[in-house]
């Protein structure tokens, strides 16, 4: 599997629906890793389930592969360093672009809200909901320091409680337009609607994923950061168990795994 480091940047892309079309930093790069990232005050750690080495663990110039400590030369030890210190270094930058994606989707949800929604948009209910929707999905975004936050079950399943909050309080009030078009006998707008009602969620992540573009320069800034890191680690000559090298940057053009 493919993962992003160290979080999904366009994770703001819930809000449209548990369907999500997110855009990964690593994408944006043209890189990939097999790893998960997690950062904290005593090391960075790159993990996955197969194959080995499955973890590795990065800290003031020591490196750990699977449980053991490797010996490393001044040289190797100072690229340990190095790529530890652009871990961490990208992680504030990354955060920052995440929560600026989610105040565009944010905006993006009003928006749409303001065209299809009108009295959902007025009424209070959906600023409170999108309020609290997007304070939640910020405050994940500062307590998370790991991809595993970010993508399988436990993403879609976050994505979809956020879309429950959302989604329904414009479907409801393109509901409410329905009947009363067809109380009023315009019978093919109110089917208009309650076919528009029922595919909301599409439409909100055709607008999320539009308004999210303008953060595409933002994310390739970031680039040089994970090219640096492919770099610096295959000139790692220490040999890692079973005669491998610390791999956990790929480049599309870059070495094969």
């Amino acid at each position: 599997m493919r993962h992003c480091l160290p979080v999904i940047v366009l994770a703001a892309a819930v809000l449209a629906s548990g369907s999500v079309h997110a855009q990964s930093l690593l994408d944006t790069c043209h890189a990939s890793s097999s790893y998960d990232v997690t950062i904290t005050d005593d090391g960075v750690r790159f993990e996955r389930a197969q194959p080995a080495p499955r973890r590795l663990y990065l800290h003031d110039g020591r490196l750990r592969v699977d449980g053991k400590p490797i010996a490393l030369d001044a040289e190797d030890s100072d690229r340990v360093t190095v790529i530890e210190n652009i871990v961490r270094d990208m992680e504030p930058k990354v955060k920052t672009i995440a929560n600026r994606a989610v105040d565009l989707a944010a905006q993006a949800v009003r928006e749409q809200a303001a065209v299809s929604a009108p009295q959902a948009a007025a009424n209070g209910e959906l600023s409170t909901r999108l309020d609290a929707v997007t304070g939640d999905l910020k405050a994940r975004i500062a307590r998370s320091h790991s991809s595993r936050d970010w993508h399988g079950p436990a993403f879609r399943k976050y994505t979809r409680q956020l879309a429950a909050r959302v989604v329904p309080v414009l479907a409801s009030d393109m509901l409410q337009q329905a009947v009363a078009k067809a109380l009023a006998g315009n019978l093919d707008t109110a089917a208009q609607l309650r076919q528009r009602a029922t595919h909301m969620a599409t439409a909100l992540r055709t607008r999320i994923r539009k308004k999210l573009q303008v953060l595409r320069p933002q994310v390739q800034t970031l680039c040089p950061s994970v090219q640096r890191i492919d770099q610096i680690e295959s000139g790692i000559h220490t040999p890692l168990p079973g005669n491998v090298h610390i791999d956990v940057i790929d480049m599309a053009t870059g070495k094969p795994q």
